[in-house]
């Protein structure tokens, strides 16, 4: 077939544009064909079941066939990691959904002698507090804000952020731990 031909030399976004013009299979065979190791190197890294990576990478190139056509992809190996990415952490929490913490959530605040309610007593305090925050890396404020603050469970910031709980836990543990560094850098801890 002349498409096999010329698959080497025609950019991927060059064959993405086509299927989605032609609604020709052929195309996105091609781009089956040059990521589906890629691909499934990936789901296996995540997954480590073959089985399970050999299942992800049908249903990925599935579902991308389909969104291929409505939505816009301007790189398409950085859109398809992505994807690839977001499918597996995904599989990954409904696969640990079930399994439930054992440990009382508030066992390392308890444990370390920090403790943010002693330094929110202060208006002083709570100031510097502030600021310590801002200097917090984004997903650490989210997760220490929701955390301490608005006394939510590590499954509600789950829930409401979308990150794994194992990554929310570490989030927690070492902003706690950045924020104890800030006060003590100002002499408040």
């Amino acid at each position: 077939m002349h498409l096999k031909r010329i698959a080497r030399t025609v950019s991927d976004e060059e064959l993405l544009t086509a299927y989605c013009q032609k609604k020709d299979k052929e195309y996105w065979r091609v781009l089956y064909e040059r990521y589906m190791p890629l691909v499934y190197g990936v789901t296996l890294k995540y997954l480590k079941r073959p089985e399970d990576a050999r299942q992800a990478v049908v249903c990925i190139f599935d579902d991308l066939m389909t969104k291929a056509s409505v939505e816009s992809v301007p790189i398409f190996k950085s859109w398809l990691y992505d994807y690839v990415r977001d499918y597996c952490w995904k599989e990954l929490r409904e696969r640990f959904a079930d399994l439930s913490v054992t440990l009382d959530e508030n066992l390392a605040e308890f444990c370390d002698g920090f403790n943010i309610d002693f330094i929110r007593g202060d208006a002083a305090n709570e100031r510097v507090l502030q600021k310590c925050m801002e200097s917090l890396p984004e997903k650490q404020r989210i997760s220490i804000r929701r955390f301490f603050m608005e006394d939510r469970s590590y499954k509600e910031i789950e829930d409401s952020t979308g990150f794994p709980l194992k990554l929310i836990k570490s989030l927690v543990q070492n902003g706690k731990r950045n924020l104890k560094l800030c006060f003590e850098k100002k002499e408040i801890v």
